[in-house]
Order: C-alpha cells, then structure tokens, then sequence
C-alpha cells in the first residue's frame, strides 16, 4: 500500500452522513416554499444537486476502496460502531429518491433510487439484528455496540413513506415503517441501560447524540405523509423538541470536541426537525416563525460542517485512523 491511496482505506461508510445531511438540508428548504417562495424551491434544488454529488464521490470512492482494501471493509463490518453506518448507503438512495420525487415528481429513477435504498435499508437491518443472536465471542451485541448509530441501520426505515407514498407505493412503505417503529423503542431502552450499566458511549461520539431527535421527527413526517390527522404530527414534533433541548444541554461539551465525523451526526436529525416543523407550520402561526429559524440553524450548521470537513480533508486529519477509546469495565457493587 502506498502512501497516496492510503487515506482511502479509512473512507469507511460513515462518510454517507454527509449526503443524508445535505439531503435532509434539501427537504427542509423545499418544505420552506410556502412560506418563503421560489427562492426556498431553488435553494432546494442546489442542495439536492450538492447531495448527488457528494453520493457519486462517495460511492466511487467506496468502490476503489473495495478493490484496494478489502480487508478495510471487512473490518468494519465487525467493528462494533462502525458496522451500522452501513446502513447510511441505502439511506442515502432513499433520501435522494425523495429529494428528486419532491423536486421533480414521479419518475422511473426516483423509483429505481427508491427500491435500491428500501431493500436495501430491510437487508441492513435484518443484517444487523441477526447480529444480536450470535455469542459476543462471534460479534454479538454488547455494550460497545450500544450507541446512538445504532438508531441508523434499525429506525432508517422509517425514512420509507417520505419519498414512497407519492411514488406509489404506499402498502410496502407504510409496511417498512412498521419495522422501524417497532425498534425505535428498543434501541432506546438499549442506550438507557447502556448509560446505566457502563456508562455513556466516548466523548469524540457526543454528537451522535443527536440522532435521538430523528426517529419522532422522521415518524412525524411519516405519518402525515400517510394521511395522519395534524395531531399525530404535532405529538412527534412534541417528542422531537423536547429532545432536540434534551441533547442540546450538550453542547458547551461539544464545542470542546476537535472536529471529527461523527459531528455530522448533528445534522440529519437537525433538518428533520427542521421539516416537521415546517411541515406543521401555518401562516401566522408562531410555527412560521420557529421553522425558519431552525432552517437558518440548519443551514448554518451544514455550511459549518462542509467547511470543518473541507478543512480537515486538506490537514489530513480525517482520512486517518480513528482514536481507539480505552474501555473501562465496572465494578460489581460490594456485597
């Protein structure tokens, strides 16, 4: 292995966060248009442009590194974090599919993207599951693996309706959001026992504790696109406020944090908030005032990661080896 394609082996699927927060930043604006106009549609449009690309980069990186380092592959489908970022590529076909779907309407490449990332998404998740069967000595689940990535590869499913109601397939979509809801809560309760028996995952995954925000966002979104009442929706973005400030307590710890790429795990669950509020939002309400303060935020924040992410490119410090976290076990209580 030679020098210049060394930083390749450590472009693991993680990397994918980027598209689904530029994706969701493309969502968000397209849902602003009524309440800001043709601008919103076209800023929309660049974002969603801007996610394409980043995908294509991503995606033909991740194939030479497939070619080059398959062993780099190998091992993060056992690493016990990093395994579930898998699930960020079929996530990312959705997303796009429901950005072209929004933007553009219904068309035989919205439904291709579609299909790919929701059997994809069921394959990841039943993947990981299965996972949980197997003896810890094999990589079963333990208490490393318990972190907030892991509402990715088992709620992603939810994501289904948003981009497959309008493409036509409303039975399949309302079917893989099943799946979804049945183990948000489960993951929850995993985090919580986590936090309770071993304590909070590393600090450089603090961000990721935003991810807590997407499952009732990405639901409420759901199930209004299903035809839910208002009140369904407003009952998620309940939930996702209040969690939003739950996790937002966090932040003078984050600020401490160097830039790395788990920061962007702020940012999808961010621009879902951000369209669930806009969703719900009416002329006049104060909705209508919140939304595009958080569309601002969101925007911000997006624009902040792409710069951080650009910078560390350059320095060399993010295609690179990740720090490894020394795990402390815990003391049996006496007695």
């Amino acid at each position: 292995m030679t020098s210049s394609n060394a930083p390749l082996k450590f472009l693991h699927p993680g990397w994918f966060t980027m598209v689904m927060g530029v994706a969701g930043l493309s969502l968000a604006w397209h849902r602003a248009e009524g309440l800001m106009g043709e601008m919103a549609s076209g800023i929309a449009l660049v974002l969603g442009a801007l996610a394409a690309l980043i995908f294509i980069v991503l995606a033909a990186g991740t194939l030479l590194r497939l070619q080059r380092h398959p062993e780099a592959w190998q091992e993060d489908l056992r690493h016990p974090v990093r395994h579930a970022f898998v699930a960020t590529l079929p996530i990312s076909l959705m997303l796009l599919a429901t950005v072209g779907v929004a933007l553009f309407g219904p068309s035989a490449v919205a439904a291709g993207l579609w299909w790919v990332g929701s059997v994809g998404q069921l394959g990841v998740t039943f993947w990981v599951l299965a996972r949980w069967w197997q003896p810890k000595a094999q990589g079963g689940l333990q208490w490393p693996a318990v972190t907030p990535a892991l509402f990715i590869p088992i709620v992603g499913n939810v994501l289904a309706p948003l981009g497959g109601v309008p493409l036509g397939h409303e039975l399949w979509a309302t079917a893989q959001l099943g799946v979804g809801v049945l183990f948000w809560p489960v993951v929850w309760t995993l985090l919580m026992a986590r936090i309770l028996v071993q304590g909070a995952w590393p600090d450089r995954l603090l961000p990721m504790n935003f991810i807590f925000i997407a499952p009732p966002a990405v639901v409420g979104l759901a199930v209004l696109q299903l035809g839910a009442p208002a009140q369904g929706g407003w009952l998620l973005w309940g939930m996702a406020l209040f969690v939003a400030a739950w996790v937002a307590s966090l932040a003078p710890r984050l600020r401490a944090l160097p830039f790395a790429l788990p920061h962007w795990g702020v940012s999808f669950p961010l621009t879902a908030l951000t369209a669930l509020t806009l969703r719900l939002a009416t002329p006049g309400s104060a909705l209508a005032v919140l939304g595009p303060l958080l569309l601002a935020l969101s925007t911000l924040v997006i624009l902040s990661l792409l710069m951080a992410t650009w910078r560390g490119l350059r320095a060399g410090t993010l295609l690179a080896p990740e720090p490894v976290a020394a795990i402390v076990p815990v003391a049996a209580p006496a007695g």
